[in-house]
């Protein structure tokens, strides 16, 4: 578990990609040397924007391939510019955008018969990853709060990577699973997290 000092930095990194993100301008290197041990080891990390309780990006990793802070430095500014799904964020949105960090632990394929993977699944605890091939996505835990039936959650998700809704039950499609420590900034009405 990260400490809340590491939290807090991640969210200020994040914070200040996103701005930079909105202002067009380009994303320098990360400054990792100087903070904890956890911000420099490899590390992923999924970075969520969210407007009004509204999804407006989200860009992550799967695989730990530099410093925990410059991955999430990297991907909250990718959230704010590169998600397909959305146009990039613009400077008038950053005071009504929330920022959550979902860090990962390393994906483990489920080893068991493909027709009853959806039965080992832990709603609202695991992330899972499908792959065939060049074709693959995944979803947090975090959206077991949306879609909370475990065949309707692998269905999605093999739409999402452009899949038929039912290869989640074929064996060539391997799936893992993975965790998330997710944290989030304070809301305005939340009271603060440590005293002031």
């Amino acid at each position: 578990m990260l400490s809340s000092e590491d939290r807090s930095w991640l969210l200020h990194l994040a914070r200040q990609a996103v701005r930079l993100a909105s202002e067009d301008r380009p994303l320098p290197a990360a400054e990792t040397q100087g903070h904890s041990a956890s911000l420099q080891d490899p590390g992923c990390a999924f970075v969520t924007l969210t407007r009004q309780g509204a999804l407006r990006g989200c860009i992550g990793g799967l695989e730990a391939r530099e410093p925990l802070a410059a991955d999430v430095w990297k991907h909250a500014y990718a959230a704010a510019r590169e998600d397909p799904r959305f146009e990039p964020v613009r400077p008038e949105e950053l005071e009504s955008l929330h920022i959550e960090v979902s860090r990962l632990t390393s994906p483990t394929p489920l080893d068991i018969p493909a027709e009853q993977r959806h039965t080992a699944l832990r709603p609202g605890i695991d992330g899972v990853i499908l792959r065939r091939g060049p074709r693959r996505a995944t979803f947090l835990p975090q959206v077991w709060e949306k879609v909370a039936d475990p065949i309707e959650f692998l269905e999605m998700l093999c739409d999402k990577a452009g899949l038929p809704r039912s290869a989640w039950r074929q064996s060539d499609v391997e799936m893992l699973v993975y965790q998330v420590e997710s944290f989030e900034e304070a809301r305005s009405n939340d009271p603060p997290s440590h005293p002031v």
